[in-house]
């Protein structure tokens, strides 16, 4: 006879409302799980934030909808549809790309999701034999993600000798001809003549808050993952955001905002629950502490391998060094009228580069804001068509320029003076494409207020990076922390742990650490292998299983 003990009905809770732990709490509710999911700020989301500048919200995070299967997958869990619960777009532009003082007749660069349009593109830019370069880059590319998909990016713990098993001898040939460890900006140098096309597909490896010189060549499947389809999400993507919150709480979740977790709290060398307090500005009560036979972490993994959450959760997680970290930013969250020729005028997701590529990357090892960045800039009221949806009105924009993760230095990351003199060089930089901006209402953060954000990362915003050159970063790849921890009980969710960064790799982390919390539920063995189901071809529901 089966005690009530074991016909009581298991709590798990989840830590950090953002992506990787809305989507755990949702799919664990789903399943008929006991669900708390707690979070500090007042309202979900994490890194995937929205901020208030003059009165109207700015998605001042992640601005980019892509692998849309993943969120396919994650709603039909759910018992809906991306179709009935989001408003998605999907943009032909994915990007506008602008070079000042590079001397060529030609300045500015579209790449389209239509991969013969970039192609067309990229010839009236630099010459037909790049654009033929361009298609030997796209298929290399769609390669590489099709390789990896199955072996890397939806296996829960991938290690390196389990993936070479699984690759098998084509799939090693494949690996093998990007070089053994080539570097992304090494491989591109094999595939473009024209240094601006060079530079415009290094970019790929700060998605991952990499520099292209020391990040590994397999990340040229970003822009695979970017031709297969990026959109935009009507109310921007904290939408996506409230609406996993909903969901979650609708299919039974409770969601616990202001609350601040102290400590995991571990029983008999297991996670057993998590003391909480009151963080809203109401003051901060008596410490409480909720129960649980499982807790999802969602923070970022470095605030485990600090003690922040307890000393012995550090063994959690591989503690990353400062130099081992990676980028961090400086945002500026706008209400501005934009000005530009017709053109430089701004689609939804523009870049502006110097012609030094290299000397951004050296600036940012030292330790400094770069003399002369890239500027990224989302215009989140425009679409393809370049013109905005707000009219006369100031547009929302984000402004992002890369920068050293500094932000528990002491005395500081940047002073003032510096902030002033970055936003300025990158105000000089679009004027010089053709893109003036009259600001009215901002918000700036640095390095230091991410680090405040998001403890223990001096304001890292994609965990661990890629800093071996020797391997060309390979190795990184497997020190992420997987879904299960060593520690019995605590399982990982986020950008910082595998599969990495952004936010359908976060999302994918949930569904991992909810597949893997349920395998174990399922199965006294730690040592079953948890596979996400799909992929680019496939949106079938989520599934835990051996391979």
């Amino acid at each position: 006879m089966r005690s009530p003990e074991s016909l009581r009905t298991p709590r798990v809770v989840v830590v950090g409302a953002g992506v990787g732990g809305l989507v755990a709490a949702l799919l664990l509710a789903c399943r008929g799980l006991d669900v708390t999911l707690v979070e500090r700020a007042g309202a979900p989301g994490g890194k995937m934030r929205a901020l208030d500048v003059g009165g109207r919200p700015v998605d001042s995070g992640p601005t980019v909808f892509t692998m849309r299967w993943i969120f396919d997958q994650i709603f039909a869990a759910a018992g809906t549809s991306v179709e009935r619960e989001l408003a998605l777009t999907p943009l032909s532009v994915l990007a506008r790309h602008h070079w000042a003082d590079t001397g060529q007749p030609r300045s500015s660069l579209d790449l389209y999701a239509d991969r013969a349009r970039s192609a067309d593109a990229i010839g009236d830019f630099a010459g037909a034999a790049e654009a033929h370069r361009f298609l030997r880059f796209c298929d290399e590319a769609e390669r590489i993600y099709r390789l990896l998909e199955a072996p890397y990016i939806r296996s829960a713990r991938p290690t390196f000798w389990q993936m070479v098993g699984d690759l098998g001898p084509r799939g090693l040939a494949t690996l093998a001809a990007l070089g053994p460890f080539a570097t992304l900006w090494r491989r591109l140098s094999q595939h473009f003549a024209d240094p601006r096309l060079r530079q415009l597909f290094g970019r790929y490896a700060t998605y991952c808050g990499a520099s292209p010189w020391s990040a590994p060549a397999t990340l040229l499947l970003v822009a695979q993952v970017e031709m297969a389809g990026v959109w935009t999400v009507d109310g921007g993507m904290h939408a996506v955001a409230r609406k996993l919150a909903q969901l979650a709480q609708a299919r039974g979740a409770r969601l616990r905002f202001n609350c601040e977790v102290e400590e995991i709290v571990l029983r008999d060398g297991r996670a057993a629950g998590v003391r909480v307090r009151d963080a809203s500005a109401a003051g901060r009560g008596d410490a409480q502490t909720l129960a649980a036979d499982a807790v999802v972490f969602n923070g970022d993994a470095g605030a485990l391998a600090a003690g922040l959450l307890g000393p012995a959760l550090r063994p959690a997680v591989a503690p990353i060094a400062p130099e081992e970290r990676s980028l961090s930013a400086v945002t500026w969250s706008l209400l501005a009228h934009a000005d530009a020729t017709p053109a430089s005028g701004l689609v939804r997701h523009n870049v502006f580069f110097h012609p030094d590529y290299a000397a951004e990357f050296a600036d940012i090892a030292r330790g400094r804001l770069p003399r002369a960045g890239t500027v990224y800039l989302c215009a989140q009221d425009r679409d393809d068509d370049a013109r905005s949806a707000a009219g006369q009105a100031p547009e929302r924009l984000l402004m992002l320029v890369n920068a050293p993760a500094t932000g528990d230095a002491t005395g500081g990351a940047f002073d003032t003076s510096e902030i002033e003199q970055c936003e300025r060089t990158s105000a000089a930089l679009m004027a010089r494409c053709g893109v003036q901006l009259t600001p009215v209402a901002r918000q700036i953060t640095t390095p230091r207020e991410f680090h405040r954000l998001f403890p223990a990362t001096g304001g890292a915003l994609y965990g661990r990076g890629f800093s071996d050159r020797l391997t060309g970063g390979w190795m990184t790849l497997f020190k992420r922390g997987a879904a299960a921890s060593p520690i019995p009980g605590l399982y990982l969710a986020g950008g910082s742990v595998h599969p990495g960064p952004g936010v359908p790799m976060a999302a994918m982390s949930g569904q991992l650490a909810a597949a893997t919390l349920l395998a174990h539920l399922d199965s006294t063995s730690r040592s079953r292998r948890v596979v996400i189901s799909g992929g680019t071809s496939t949106h079938s529901a989520m599934t835990a299983g051996t391979a």
